[in-house]
């Protein structure tokens, strides 16, 4: 539980960032960015509970385009759910958003992981 929650926080600081950007992603709160992070790290959630091996296969098949297509559709479903998150520009934004997401939810992870404050992936 406490790893979920983390999960969200850090996801809700990546969208608060990714809102500064001109990507068409908005986020009108804080509370906004975490209930988006929560309901984003929710469906990544349900999405692992796949067995790896037909995620992998899946991946490599597609050369990716299956987990970017789950992942534009998770951003654009937070973005439907949450009333204070919006995409400007519709599927173009998710796109967009979605690969910000990736990155700068990434370099988060990997600074509180070098800093101890998460623990690493073993």
């Amino acid at each position: 539980m406490i790893s979920f929650l983390i999960t969200v926080v850090v996801l809700a600081i990546s969208l608060w960032l990714i809102s500064l950007l001109p990507l068409g992603v908005e986020v009108d709160s804080p509370v906004k960015a975490l209930l988006g992070g929560a309901i984003i790290g929710a469906f990544y959630g349900l999405y692992h509970f796949l067995p790896e091996g037909l995620r992998t296969f899946g991946a490599v098949i597609s050369l990716g385009l299956i987990p970017l297509i789950i992942s534009i559709v998770i951003f654009g479903l937070a973005a439907l759910l949450v009333e204070g998150f919006r995409l400007r520009w519709g599927i173009i934004s998710a796109i967009l958003g979605a690969f910000a997401l990736t990155i700068v939810n990434s370099i988060l992870t990997w600074i509180l992981t070098a800093v101890g404050l998460i623990p690493a992936l073993s």
